[in-house]
């Protein structure tokens, strides 16, 4: 308002409940740091460890906004009932002032703190200014939703029971209604369990909006997390590698060094592709970042969004030979060797024992396998 100064840059979500949720770590440093742009949902938890200081889901409004706009929308928040607050409970009062305190010393940033936004939505997002490059100050984590977190979003009525039925999906395929997730006509998702050669079973789902066109697969494992992860590198120096298959699991990361680009677990989902579809995928996804393009972008993430683009199409077009490289700790993806029954000589496949880091972040350090039965102690 220009006549009173009031602002409101309140938002709501007009996409869809994500498959998982993103839980943003930033590690403020500076204040370069506070200028970050920051879309913050309704559902979304916002905390500093340091302090101690949690804003709950659902307490506030969605907003965009920066980090420094964040630490002063709680400021403003905690500040609006002291008068109030100071004549029924003063001693509460003078320890809210304390805290106000620390907050607006943060902003300063004498020290670094750490900011982490939980959305199990999946719709919150902490800008990278270093895009398309790996931010070494920001760790994105993604997620399943537990059941309470599910029940939160309305994704799940009270006492709702899931029933599971054991059939034979080989040779059928699978049909059930969804929503097309760009223009929300009623659409149909087919299901497939498919056996990929010399490799494992795997479950593909494909939705094809008639309405829009809209097209989208994703894979999901079919198998057991691996005893081991896996690591490949393929050395790209033909254009014929663009044809080989791929299987990107939601657990694979990928590296491409010649373009210092880095791809986090979960982005993506899984895919079954070939290695022109998945780079094109990737293009596509940094590319058209909404915080990359319009008045939001500085001009020279413009021209390094740009750069980065024309040296994937000429990777793709086989002009710049480099190498690509996926890791997937659950050990549940796959890139073609066309050189079967022999190796290939352009690729390198190890496999590795696994942090208990990346066992963590899979769920494994507390899966119990044996013994988790009542009555059942486990065997040794």
């Amino acid at each position: 308002c220009e006549h009173c100064g009031w602002n409101n840059t309140e938002i709501q979500s007009a996409g869809r409940i994500q498959d998982q949720g993103v839980c943003y770590t930033l590690t403020v440093r500076g204040l370069e740091d506070m200028n970050r742009e920051v879309v913050k949902t309704d559902s979304a938890t916002t905390r500093i460890p340091e302090l101690d200081f949690e804003i709950p889901a659902f307490s506030q409004k969605g907003a965009l906004t920066t980090i420094e706009g964040l630490i002063n929308r709680a400021i403003s928040g905690l500040e609006q009932d002291q008068p109030t607050q100071k004549a029924s409970e003063e001693a509460i009062s003078e320890r809210i002032d304390e805290f106000i305190v620390k907050l607006k010393e943060l902003k300063q940033v004498a020290s670094p703190f750490t900011l982490i936004i939980d959305d199990p939505s999946g719709n919150s997002f902490v800008e990278n200014p270093h895009a398309p490059q790996k931010d070494d100050s920001l760790v994105i984590t993604h997620y399943s939703q537990t059941v309470q977190q599910d029940k939160m979003l309305g994704l799940q009525a009270e006492g709702q029971e899931e029933k599971l039925e054991e059939e034979d999906l080989r040779n059928e395929v699978l049909q059930f209604n969804t929503n097309c997730p760009e223009c929300n006509a009623p659409a149909q998702t087919n299901m497939k369990l498919v056996q990929i050669p010399h490799f494992k079973e795997v479950i593909i789902m494909a939705t094809i909006c008639e309405n829009c066109g809209h097209r989208t697969n994703e894979v999901k494992s079919g198998g057991a997390v691996e005893p081991l992860g896996t690591k490949i590198t393929l050395h790209i120096t033909d254009p014929s590698d663009m044809a080989r298959d791929i299987l990107k699991s939601e657990t694979c990361s990928v590296e491409i060094p010649e373009l210092e680009f880095e791809l986090g677990m979960a982005v993506l989902g899984g895919k079954f592709t070939t290695l022109e579809g998945l780079l094109k995928d990737i293009r596509e996804l940094v590319t058209k970042n909404p915080f990359t393009l319009g008045d939001s972008s500085s001009p020279g993430q413009s021209e390094k969004l740009q750069e980065f683009s024309q040296k994937l199409d000429q990777i793709i077009e086989g002009h710049i030979k480099a190498h690509f490289i996926m890791n997937d700790p659950a050990g549940n993806s796959y890139l073609q060797n066309i050189y079967i029954p022999d190796d290939d000589p352009e690729m390198k496949v190890e496999h590795y024992k696994r942090t208990f880091d990346q066992n963590e972040e899979l769920g494994l350090n507390d899966m119990r396998t044996e013994g988790y039965e009542s009555g059942l102690s486990p065997l040794r």
